[in-house]
């Protein structure tokens, strides 16, 4: 299998970010991994999709990135630079220069193959140059797998913890530097 080519959304991908989300919310851990459900994105109309789109692909502050094998789209992840006095998803509020890692899926046939460590690794980058020192995720505690794949990629768990909408997430970070 070759390696992913990883690159930032499209303003004009609006439809193809629409059916990779569908894929990624109709994976069996979907239900403990993401915020949203099939049922809730099926019925988003394609302007909904298209402003996403439009948003990932121009914001300084929330970027998404796909990898392509081929023509195929195989993995995303997003990467979110919330306001330092404005609560995030959980209505936690973050210190300026930390990023979030939200989104992130991998078609299962493309996993152990490389392709989340190519999605961290430019998710990472852009932060970065966006001025960031820290990313942070959460994982839910049932979520063997990605906490695995997120310990290998340099991640370490904060110690805090948050009862979400799924259950139990755990926080896990690693740094910035360049």
């Amino acid at each position: 299998m070759s390696d992913p080519h990883v690159r930032r959304v499209l303003a004009s991908d609006g439809a193809r970010l629409r059916a990779l989300r569908l894929e990624a919310l109709q994976d069996p851990a979907a239900g403990i991994a993401f915020l949203e459900s099939y049922d809730e994105a099926v019925v988003r109309p394609a302007d909904f999709w298209e402003a996403r789109a439009i948003g990932a692909a121009l914001s300084g502050s929330a970027a998404q990135f796909i990898a392509e094998a081929g023509p195929a789209w195989v993995g995303t992840l997003t990467i979110l630079i919330p306001e330092p006095s404005v609560p995030d998803y959980f209505g936690r509020v973050r210190e300026e220069g930390t990023a979030l890692a939200v989104a992130v899926y991998v078609s299962p046939s493309h996993r152990g193959h490389g392709v989340v460590d190519a999605l961290m690794a430019a998710g990472a980058e852009w932060a970065r140059h966006q001025g960031c020192d820290r990313l942070l995720l959460d994982v839910h505690q049932d979520n063997a797998r990605a906490q695995a794949a997120y310990l290998r990629l340099g991640f370490s768990p904060t110690g805090s913890t948050i009862d979400g909408q799924n259950g139990r997430e755990l926080e896990m970070g690693r740094g910035l530097s360049g």
